[in-house]
């Protein structure tokens, strides 16, 4: 095992949950980039596993990224894990995968939980389509612009949130997507795991300061407008105001047929 980045998933809660081949990886490369390596050492300690760590995360990734790049150039191996779940998903471990292919160093995926893809599998919303948000903004300008983006979106909506943001988040998600059905999903894996099935207005009242633990927020998508069905005495209708406001009958009639299913001929003689 030399000169490779693996980027290992870890458990998002049950420590149960890292597989075989993950202890077997983090057993045998050099070294291991953790995005919280006190959080790491709990892990490694569990299964008995002792391996040098740096600490690589969102404030030190520049110069720590060229720094393990350096180390597996020369023929190191390195896992890279995140607190929980899988590195490199909504986590500045993608920046570490990217300046890998940047310098042609290889990289390898050993599997693990993921929270979105966890949560909405037991959500019982649609997974047919979905996109995923990851965390809203903290600048009140962005989160706008990032909500405004998505308001019409057909496809399920999912987001991280920390419960100290959650009231917050709940209020400006309300606000811009209007009501719709939500299912929060919370402490995935461990003793205390909830699904609460609910829409956002419930979960504006309810919801906004009591729940703990780490939170996926799993929501419709905006529902297609019901169409108006147009009759022939609609379309009639409408080509009647056109010629009252000064439209040729012949014209009135053809565009009044682009804009439904009749025939110009049709509309035509009835205004005649």
């Amino acid at each position: 095992m030399s000169g490779k980045l693996y980027v290992v998933g870890t458990p998002i809660g049950n420590l149960g949950d890292l597989s075989p081949r993950a202890i077997e990886t983090l057993e045998r490369v050099d070294f291991i980039a953790a995005e919280d390596t006190r959080v790491t050492l709990k892990l490694l300690n569990h299964f008995d596993i002792k391996k040098e760590m740096v600490s690589y995360f969102e404030h030190n990734k520049r110069e720590r990224g060229e720094l393990i790049c350096s180390r597996i150039a020369n023929g190191e191996s390195c896992a890279i894990v995140t607190d929980a779940g899988m590195p490199a998903i909504s986590d500045p471990g993608q920046d570490l995968v990217s300046l890998c292919y940047e310098m042609g160093i290889d990289v390898e995926a050993v599997p693990g939980p993921t929270a979105f893809a966890t949560a909405l599998a037991i959500s019982g919303m649609d997974s047919g389509r979905f996109t995923f948000e990851g965390f809203l903004s903290v600048s009140k300008k962005s989160r706008r612009e990032h909500l405004e983006e998505i308001k019409d979106e057909k496809r399920t909506l999912i987001f991280y949130e920390a419960p100290h943001k959650l009231a917050n988040t709940l209020q400006d998600l309300y606000k811009t997507l209007g009501d719709r059905k939500i299912a929060i999903v919370r402490e995935l894996t461990k003793i205390h795991e909830q699904v609460i099935k609910t829409t956002l207005s419930e979960a504006c009242e309810l919801y906004g300061g009591t729940l703990k633990g780490e939170i996926v927020l799993i929501i419709e998508g905006k529902k297609a407008e019901p169409k108006t069905e147009i009759t022939f005495e609609n379309a009639v209708e409408m080509a009647k105001e056109l010629v009252e406001g000064g439209m040729s009958v012949n014209n009135a009639a053809k565009e009044i047929a682009s804009q439904t299913p009749f025939k110009k001929g049709d509309i035509y003689r009835e205004l005649i």
